[in-house]
């Protein structure tokens, strides 16, 4: 079932600017949620004054058609100037920006609802539309989920960075790592599990990269990292520590613990190769190495 646009609109009214921790309060009583991961991606719903309710069941007002959503899921109100949303005993419960809603939660500009394994992006203010638009650009190269870049703006890196040593003579190199037995992962705990550990896991490598580093998610446990003016032997040093990075961490669904290791490919660009397919498929080629050599390490 689609999700359902909602036109209604509402009269404004003028809040006292209050401030809390992320900043003064919106000066008005409309925003929008915009799914960033999940069916409908770009698709935003108007939200004001009356009361949403998010569920499986057709008569929601926002109705989300997946096994992992409650019938009537959660609901969102707006209460003395503040929008809150209030889980309605859903099974696997309500979160906001990864913390659970129990039952009530406070939702706020720039925060992020999951709805079963729907990300949805509460935006509030003054000029919701010049916002969306905004977002829905993002969108076009942000992987909804993992908030990473996504394959197709990997791909323009890649070639970019191709052209770039080829006219400079300048070298680089690429990662092509993947989440070993993912597969369990999800079979063990669920898909909610791997879509956390998936967010989880790019919350991580997101801190310790350089800032000229291009990680994405480029398939669904696959991620690739470019490395500019690195050479083999600096990107398989890094690779070492990404693999190192991942099994030493403590990844968590719900309180139990999940175990998580990655197979690392590294290959560095090289005058012979035609495009960025070569040296990409030369990094994957490593990759699958990694895993036929038993997992959990690097090939190169």
């Amino acid at each position: 079932m689609p999700f359902k646009d909602q036109t209604t609109s509402a009269s404004q009214t003028v809040l006292t600017e209050v401030e809390d921790a992320r900043g003064p309060r919106p000066s008005n009583q409309n925003g929008i949620l915009i799914v960033i991961y999940g069916h409908e991606m770009g698709r935003r719903v108007q939200v004001g004054t009356e009361p949403l309710t998010i569920g499986r069941s057709p008569n929601c007002q926002i109705p989300i058609d997946q096994e992992s959503v409650s019938r009537k899921h959660c609901r969102i109100h707006l209460e003395n100037g503040e929008f809150l949303v209030r889980d309605l005993g859903s099974t696997n419960g309500t979160y906001v920006n990864d913390d659970l809603v129990e039952p009530q939660g406070r939702l706020r500009h720039g925060d992020q609802l999951k709805v079963g394994r729907t990300i949805l992006k509460f935006i509030v203010g003054d000029d919701v539309e010049a916002q969306y638009h905004e977002e829905v650009y993002r969108l076009m190269t942000t992987d909804g989920l993992t908030q990473l870049n996504n394959r197709r703006y990997f791909d323009e890196m890649l070639d970019r960075e191709v052209a770039r040593a080829k006219r400079y003579k300048r070298t680089f190199s690429l990662l092509v790592f993947d989440i070993d037995h993912f597969k369990r992962v999800n079979d063990r705990f669920g898909h909610l599990a791997g879509d956390a550990i998936l967010r989880q896991l790019g919350a991580i490598l997101l801190g310790r990269l350089r800032v000229n580093d291009v990680l994405a998610r480029i398939g669904g446990e696959e991620f690739a990292l470019i490395t500019p003016e690195v050479s083999l032997d600096g990107a398989t040093e890094l690779a070492g520590k990404i693999n190192r990075l991942i099994g030493d961490t403590r990844f968590e669904f719900e309180g139990s613990a999940v175990k998580i290791t990655v197979s690392v490919g590294a290959a560095e660009w090289r005058a012979d190769y035609e495009d960025a397919w070569d040296l990409f498929k030369a990094a994957d080629d490593k990759m699958y190495e990694a895993k036929r050599a038993g997992r959990n390490q690097v090939c190169f």
